[in-house]
């Protein structure tokens, strides 16, 4: 087993140095550190006090191999030292109705809700673990298979998981991808369309990043990426599944 030297840092720190980490040591993360984790990240906000969200903390060897198959080959998803799944929970809003002979409403609005405080949560819990000297990396695969996943974690109706994280110490610490100019997604005061030129810049850069770690790449290291993959429907069996676990989207 190696010996992790940890280097706390402050929040706007961890956020500022964030790197995925997909390959960890075999250090186990102690309990009173992934305490602070998951008291850090149940601080999140979340809308009026509702607090739809549940976090299932995965150690189990076993388990982690089966969701690494269910959120696509993820062999991070098993080597991790903890796998979080942030999970979007409107079952316990049902308890609290029941106690006073009500039904749940379940529409859009509750259901995005859920996501989002399931969303915050998430990204508490992944500061929190960085800014303690750990590496994260999310798991959206976690929507491939939803219902089988709520299966193996015992989900109660009215919950799936939005996402999942893997956290362990970093066995090695690749180079900050470069993000999208400040200048396409900030805007003051009102939105103002960007020149394209801007794109054209970020695929440059992107590109760029990716042969200096010696990927190949297309020219437009971003836009066509993101042609080829969302030019149609993503996960389109994703609402019906999500219906039948208890939301509604109507």
């Amino acid at each position: 087993m190696t010996t992790q030297t940890v280097q706390h840092m402050t929040a706007i720190d961890a956020l500022l140095s964030h790197v995925s980490i997909r390959k960890y040591t075999d250090q186990p993360i102690d309990e009173a550190t992934l305490q602070q984790i998951l008291d850090a990240a149940r601080r999140a906000p979340t809308s009026s006090n509702t607090q739809t969200y549940s976090i299932v903390v995965v150690r189990d060897a076993e388990t982690k191999r089966k969701l690494a198959v269910l959120t696509g080959n993820q062999k991070h998803v098993e080597t991790s030292a903890v796998f979080m799944a942030f999970v979007a929970d409107l079952s316990r809003l049902k308890r609290a109705n029941a106690l006073h002979d009500a039904d749940l409403a379940i529409n859009n609005e509750l259901s995005m809700v859920a996501i989002v405080d399931a969303s915050l949560v998430g990204m508490a819990a992944q500061v929190a673990a960085e800014s303690l000297g750990l590496g994260t990396v999310m798991i959206g695969g976690a929507r491939n298979q939803p219902e089988e996943i709520a299966q193996l974690l015992h989900l109660p109706e009215g919950a799936f998981i939005v996402y999942g994280m893997c956290i362990g110490w970093p066995a090695e610490r690749p180079p900050q991808k470069p993000r999208l100019p400040e200048a396409e997604v900030v805007h003051y005061e009102r939105y103002q369309q960007p020149d394209d030129g801007l794109l054209h810049a970020y695929d440059a850069a992107l590109a760029a990043h990716y042969r200096g770690e010696g990927r190949e790449t297309p020219d437009a290291a971003w836009t066509s990426v993101m042609a080829r993959q969302f030019n149609q429907p993503r996960r389109p069996f994703l609402r019906a599944v999500l219906e039948k676990l208890g939301f509604n989207f109507n």
